[in-house]
């Protein structure tokens, strides 16, 4: 009787105490509310991304720069942008509520890239003597000597999708074939010596055997 009254005091604890940590976890939770926007203009920045810092939880700004995203207090939120210096804040421990909303301002940051010089060649002759000497490696040749050959560009072609146009008669097609045989048995393709010939050349190209 004692082991019955202390496994349910246990458990009346571990309640107590799971709830208590549930209360606790729930009143953490913050829906953080902001605008980014320039330093200099106060303009507001699109496409930056707000992420908390040591998880994967993360949103970027819309057009107007405006972000919403649930965090909890204490958490360090990081803003990047590409154009942009980065910028941090931190939800107050102390903060009273479920709601917080903040205005950051991000500096506008100068990213250098590596000089290209991009020259034309002089005359087409020149061009075309180039181009024809260039290297090519054997593996890249031997690729394109198979994918070039008859075979391949069926089997590329049977994978396709259809266009617009080519679904568009097809579907006129089945339209007219419907209303060309209203009311009467439509003929069979397996009596068409069309249909057979067809069939015989596709047997003789191959084109039903496993690939």
């Amino acid at each position: 009787m004692k082991k019955i009254v202390l496994f349910l005091v246990t458990l009346l604890f571990i309640g107590i105490a799971a709830n208590a940590q549930f209360e606790k976890a729930r009143d953490s939770v913050v829906q953080l509310f902001g605008i980014i926007m320039t330093a200099d203009s106060l303009e507001a920045i699109p496409s930056v991304s707000v992420s908390v810092r040591g998880t994967r939880r993360g949103t970027i700004t819309n057009n107007d720069g405006v972000f919403s995203i649930a965090v909890l207090k204490g958490d360090v939120i990081e803003f990047s942008h590409v154009s942009y210096q980065p910028g941090i804040i931190k939800v107050p421990d102390t903060l009273k509520g479920t709601q917080y909303s903040i205005v950051k301002t991000l500096v506008q940051d100068t990213t250098y890239l590596p000089v290209a010089i991009i020259r034309p060649r002089p005359t087409p002759e020149q061009f075309a003597r180039d181009f024809i000497n260039t290297p090519v490696a054997e593996d890249e040749l031997e690729i394109l000597r198979k994918s070039n050959t008859p075979e391949a560009r069926r089997a590329y072609l049977a994978k396709l999708p259809h266009d617009g146009r080519e679904m568009t008669n097809r579907q006129l097609n089945q339209v007219f074939q419907k209303a060309r045989y209203q009311g009467q048995v439509p003929p069979m393709n397996i009596f068409s010596p069309a249909a057979w010939a067809e069939f015989i050349n596709a047997w003789k190209r191959g084109d039903f055997k496993r690939k």
